[in-house]
């Protein structure tokens, strides 16, 4: 049995959302002169303008594409996107994880498109991506939060589209390099990889994403706070920072914050090889720990921020899922009490595990300080 560790992480923040913030922070680094003012004055509308700005540098967006900033984080952006764009054409809704699975309720519930092809998968697999019709809608994410898996790439998006990529890219932006041309309707929020406050989301618009809001309306009302239909016009003041309703100019200084930090870490190269070593550092351990594996079982799509673990080995193999879910609470209560590691349990229709960020704000040191308390953890809860 392996002893109690002496060191600890510096930071026990491993939470996959809202995340830590970026290594160094205090409220102290965050601007206050625009608080307490209209979002429409001069002073926050040029810092919600920078903000945008920023994001496009860091992220290497192209010049003919847009961004904008929207209310109720991820989850807004990707609805309002939903809610003002679909309906022209047939609909592909690849799924698999819980958030996959929420936009696909999206279109079948409350949108109750008529054409839509639903491709899924379980915990631990992408479903055939190659069955993507270019004169289709797509919608997917990334990088999927709940399970730990990442598209490998976007070569199944043709470069002949008809229809439009609708890509829920939260856990993945500042953090894997995303192929724009291949995108069209690009949402993520700020409190993800750059540990950004909660609330506010953010499209990316290609050309082809702001002509169908130009030329399309949909036959299903379209609540004020999804309406997106302004950034059909080249000159949208929403591109420059007027947003949809009011937004925290509080959360926008500590986004602010986030993205000059980004840019001093080396942009997006630097972001992502943080997340990489990271991940690394996990995956070096795993390899030599009998008792765990990655529910992404193959490297190529397995997720370097949000890195789920689950139980494996002789030991576990005759428990149920329940007695598999209480073995992972024990281990996250007894490493919260030792002050190793926060808000690591796995997403709750995952398979039972763990959940460990590995996003561009959390320090490799820290992840290779959090391994020896994980199998310490371990045996402690099996008793």
């Amino acid at each position: 049995m392996p002893s109690q560790p002496s060191i600890r992480p510096a930071d026990p923040r491993f939470s996959s959302g809202p995340t830590r913030k970026r290594p160094g922070w205090e409220p102290a680094a965050l601007g206050t002169a625009s608080l307490g003012r209209s979002h429409r004055a001069s002073l926050p509308k040029q810092r919600l303008g920078e903000a945008i700005e920023r994001a496009g540098a860091i992220l290497e967006i192209p010049a003919d594409y847009r961004i904008l900033i929207t209310p109720a984080s991820d989850t807004g952006a990707f609805e309002a996107a939903m809610w003002c764009m679909l309906g022209q054409r047939g609909v592909d809704v690849f799924s698999w994880d819980a958030f996959g699975e929420r936009w696909l309720k999206d279109a079948k519930s409350q949108l109750k498109l008529a054409d839509l092809r639903v491709f899924d998968a379980p915990y631990g697999a992408l479903p055939d991506l190659s069955q993507a019709d270019p004169a289709r809608d797509i919608l997917f994410t990334w990088n999927a939060t709940a399970a730990g898996l990442k598209v490998p790439n976007a070569d199944w998006i043709s470069d002949t589209r008809e229809g439009l990529t609708l890509c829920d890219a939260t856990s993945a932006a500042f953090a894997m390099e995303l192929p724009w041309d291949k995108l069209d309707v690009t949402s993520f929020s700020w409190q993800k990889c750059l540990g950004g406050e909660a609330q506010h989301g953010m499209l990316v618009l290609s050309p082809r994403a702001r002509a169908r809001l130009k030329d399309w309306r949909p036959e299903w009302p379209v609540p004020a706070v999804f309406s997106l239909f302004d950034a059909g016009d080249e000159q949208s003041a929403m591109f420059e920072g007027s947003t949809i309703n009011t937004p925290s100019l509080l959360a926008t200084e500590d986004f602010l914050d986030a993205l000059r930090w980004a840019a001093r870490e080396g942009g997006l190269p630097g972001l992502v090889a943080r997340s990489h070593a990271n991940l690394a550092v996990l995956e070096g351990w795993a390899e030599k720990t009998p008792w765990v594996e990655f529910v992404a079982s193959d490297p190529a799509i397995r997720s370097n921020t949000s890195v789920t673990l689950k139980f494996a080995g002789p030991e576990t193999q005759a428990l149920d899922a329940e007695a598999l879910r209480a073995l992972a609470k024990r281990m996250a209560q007894i490493l919260e009490r030792e002050g190793a590691a926060l808000d690591i349990l796995a997403y709750g229709k995952a398979p039972p595990g763990l959940r460990i960020w590995c996003g561009p704000t959390i320090d490799a040191d820290d992840i290779a300080a959090l391994c020896p308390w994980l199998d310490w953890a371990y045996e402690e809860a099996r008793g």
